[in-house]
């Protein structure tokens, strides 16, 4: 399981436009992140429910951390942050996933 085909579908000029719409008043990269972090968190439907190395995970929030803005994820009692770039997306997406290319688009520009 991957990104799905409409995963990535979104033009330059689309990405930009979000990117804008996430960080139009942040003056540093750190309020830029922070924007990107928001949008993520306001828009993407979750709980959702993907694979992580073979095994189904629940995905119930989105966290921003020392290293980036993660899924926490969860299996039975167990629990675990994954970056949100690295994370497969189900077929067919959650709504909101744009926000993650968005900020996909930001951190590797």
């Amino acid at each position: 399981m991957g990104y799905s085909a409409a995963v990535g579908s979104l033009s330059r000029s689309q990405l930009d436009a979000l990117i804008e719409q996430a960080t139009v008043d942040c003056c540093n990269e750190d309020e830029q992140l922070t924007g990107l972090h928001t949008m993520i968190h306001d828009n993407l439907a979750v709980p959702f429910a993907t694979q992580v190395l073979g095994v189904e995970v629940t995905v119930r929030r989105v966290d921003l951390t020392g290293s980036g803005i993660v899924a926490i994820c969860h299996r039975e009692r167990m629990r675990q942050a994954i970056g949100i770039l690295d994370l497969p997306l189900p077929d067919p997406p959650p709504d909101g996933v744009e926000w993650i290319e968005a900020y996909r688009h930001w951190a590797l520009g």
